[in-house]
């Protein structure tokens, strides 16, 4: 085998001191040898057997698995041991000058045990209840001889605290033992323990934390409720809510201020969780007082105190109703028996007439007639009563409720039946003999309630249209929610525009100092109308007249008043207005006027297509007339207007038409006229003057059957024509009219 350099410097050592034995081992030890707990001491050694006098050596411990030696010393000690540090451990040994040889020693192993852990248990279990006192017990699994060790936690210092015997303290073993009034709410405690041998120690514990809580409470009630009465009865029962199981244990306070335990006797009944105290010991003032108790935690309960008060006066009740006057027939009415006192009471009714065996009871204070007749108009009473027996009130006094028919509104409309589209409406409610009553109103359309509406008498609907049409009804309501009927239903229906129409009295061609009238009436509607009048479209005056038609006189009719009239009607706020009216022409002339209308040809009835000369003549011989019309499309206008052509006072009307029908008349600047002149013009042809009217009849409604047919009857009219012997002017005429029609 070939030696390196530090086997054989260990080779020569060897053969110098006469050893001439087996290269020497590196050994490498541990202690203690065996396994170890958290936190204990560690050391491991690392050796040369028979080494002695080798000097210069180095020492390297490495970890198994891990390259970097954890200690460079024959010595390698670990205090306070952790999981970690668990493994097998080598030691390598060489020379050290310089040499890259080395020696390695024997696997040490490193067992790591955890140190025990003690555990804290806490009896009785959370919660603890005020007055119950605890203990602590303190255990560590799988090593004997241990002691224990206390420790709480201070919340000023944030710090744990050594717990050694005391008053408030008793350590006994592994228990820790706290006193009932040195319970405190959400302190904190941890043990540990502590022995002589290996491991000596363990984990301090976590901590237990202490909860506590209140005892349960108790609750008294009282029946009949405070205050009791003279002559009755009284029944305390005692209840807690939280937890089952209870039994209860009544006292009494007695004359030395002590409570005293109560048991079944004469003046006392206890059954279970109540006690009933007879009438004959019902005591004002006296207390008592309960608690409860059971087998499992909580044990009890906390005590309740419970006074008693006692009225020696009976009371009685005060009697009233809902009603705020006399009661509407079909209506239901309520009545109200008062009583200032506790409750668990019933209440018993009855007419001031009948027996008390025949009493209404309630288990309220109130009772409701559901519908009044005038039968139910007596005097009413009521008294209360509580208890087994049952204790009575006195009776109240009696209550005359009077009753009335209910009456029947009934709808009215302004400012007419008659309403036209976009005019304002009011609807109101009136109650026939409803009296100074405050009342509501509820609206109705076609048996819907009808929100546009508010609760008032008045129902105004603003530019009213098609879809406000229906059937409208009211009901009354007063305050203590008596209602009349149902009014009949007002049929709202619409109407198209209003229209105006003007009529004048006697005529209207008028001599100076004639009265005339002017009557305005609004077509299918006579209330509430306003007029105003127009003359040639200046207004003349206004509210002039109201109600059925309005009229305007003129009691001395002059030159000046000569013109065209119209009216308009209006009503409502905000006013609604009628369409103008028809145009009145009136014609005002002198008792002998200055000028005269000459018309040539002399004739008032003319035909399409002829001329027609209008002459203005004035028989003072002054100047300025002219000729002026009004037509049927109610227009005035002159003849220099377009209609005709004017030279000096006369008008030329080259070519009739139907249109130019209307009246004439001449006018000067200054108002004067002549009389007028109705002139109407006629389609060429006919003529009412020269066939009988049915004959015009038969030829209207011939003239578009047939040629055949016109032919006949152009015949039969010139048969007719010679058989009546006309004279010169006639004749003339037909010869017009047979020329016309060849």
């Amino acid at each position: 085998m070939e030696l390196g350099p530090f086997s054989e410097l260990l080779l020569i050592v060897l053969i110098h001191c006469g050893e001439t034995q087996e290269i020497p081992k590196v050994v490498a030890s541990i202690n203690p040898n065996e396994p170890v707990f958290m936190g204990e001491n560690v050391t491991l050694t690392c050796g040369i057997g028979k080494g002695e006098g080798v000097y210069n050596l180095q020492y390297h411990w490495k970890k198994e698995g891990s390259v970097t030696p954890v200690s460079n010393e024959m010595e390698y000690s670990i205090s306070s041991v952790e999981q970690f540090h668990a493994g097998n451990y080598i030691c390598e040994v060489k020379d050290s000058k310089g040499s890259t040889d080395s020696l390695a020693s024997n696997a040490v192993s490193l067992t790591v045990f955890a140190t025990p852990e003690a555990t804290v248990t806490v009896w009785p279990g959370s919660p603890v209840f005020t007055g119950e006192s605890v203990t602590l017990k303190c255990e560590v699994a799988g090593y004997n001889g241990w002691k224990y060790e206390w420790y709480k936690f201070k919340t000023i210092t944030s710090s744990w605290t050594s717990v050694t015997p005391s008053e408030n303290y008793t350590v006994k073993g592994y228990s820790l033992s706290i006193r009932e009034d040195a319970v405190v709410d959400r302190e904190a405690y941890r043990c540990r323990g502590v022995r002589y041998h290996r491991p000596s120690t363990t984990q301090y514990s976590t901590s237990a934390t202490i909860i506590t809580k209140a005892l349960p409470r108790v609750t008294i009630s009282v029946d009949p409720q405070s205050p009791v009465f003279t002559g009755e009865s009284v029944t305390l029962k005692c209840e807690v809510k939280d937890y089952d199981g209870w039994t209860y244990q009544w006292y009494k306070r007695n004359n030395l201020n002590q409570w005293i335990v109560l048991l079944q006797s004469v003046h006392y009944t206890v059954n279970r969780d109540t006690i009933t105290i007879s009438r004959d010991a019902v005591v004002n003032g006296e207390q008592y007082r309960c608690q409860g108790k059971r087998h499992d935690r909580p044990s009890a309960s906390q005590y309740n105190n419970v006074t008693l008060t006692v009225k020696a006066v009976k009371t009685k009740p005060e009697l009233t109703s809902n009603l705020q006057g006399a009661a509407l027939t079909g209506n239901p009415v309520t009545l109200y028996c008062k009583l200032k006192q506790s409750a668990g009471w019933r209440f018993y009714w009855s007419k001031h007439t009948q027996n008390p065996e025949n009493e209404t009871s309630t288990a309220t204070s109130s009772y409701t007639i559901s519908s009044m007749t005038p039968s139910d108009e007596v005097k009413y009473r009521c008294r209360a009563g509580r208890g087994n027996p049952v204790y009575y009130t006195h009776y109240s006094d009696v209550l005359l409720v009077k009753v009335t028919e209910r009456p029947k509104p009934v709808v009215n409309i302004k400012p007419d039946k008659l309403i036209f589209e976009r005019e304002t409406v009011t609807l109101i409610c009136n109650i026939q003999g409803g009296g100074d009553t405050s009342w509501t109103y509820s609206w109705y359309k076609d048996g819907y309630k009808f929100n546009l509406c508010s609760r008032s008498q008045q129902c105004k609907i603003r530019s009213i249209t098609e879809a406000n049409s229906g059937k409208y009804t009211c009901i009354g309501q007063r305050s203590d929610s008596q209602s009349t009927e149902t009014s009949d239903a007002l049929t709202l229906i619409l109407s198209s525009a209003a229209q105006a129409v003007l009529s004048v009295f006697p005529q209207s061609w008028l001599t100076e100092g004639d009265t005339v009238t002017l009557t305005c009436e609004v077509r299918g509607s006579s209330t509430g109308w306003t007029f105003s009048w127009y003359s040639d479209n200046q207004k003349l005056l206004s509210n002039s007249s109201r109600g059925a038609g309005g009229s305007y006189t003129v009691s001395s009719a002059a030159i000046n008043h000569t013109g065209v009239y119209m009216c308009r009607a209006e009503r409502g706020e905000p006013a609604y207005q009628t369409q103008y009216s028809n145009q009145q022409p009136l014609w005002i002339t002198g008792i002998s006027p200055r000028v005269s209308l000459i018309i040539s040809p002399s004739i008032t009835q003319h035909f399409s297509g002829d001329s027609l000369l209008l002459r203005c003549e004035d028989h003072s011989g002054s100047t300025g007339w002219r000729v002026r019309r009004y037509t049927d499309i109610g227009r005035v206008s002159d003849c220099s207007s377009g209609w005709g052509s004017v030279t000096g006072s006369t008008c030329t009307i080259s070519s009739l038409f139907t249109a130019h029908t209307g009246v004439y008349w001449c006018q000067s600047e200054s108002g004067g006229s002549s009389n007028p002149v109705n002139i109407t013009v006629q389609v060429s042809g006919e003529s009412d003057s020269q066939a009988p009217p049915s004959m015009l009849r038969l030829l209207s409604i011939l003239l578009p059957a047939s040629l055949f047919l016109i032919v006949l009857i152009v015949l039969g009219v010139r048969c007719y024509s010679a058989r009546t012997k006309p004279d010169v002017h006639t004749r003339s005429y037909t010869l017009r009219e047979a020329e016309t029609l060849a």
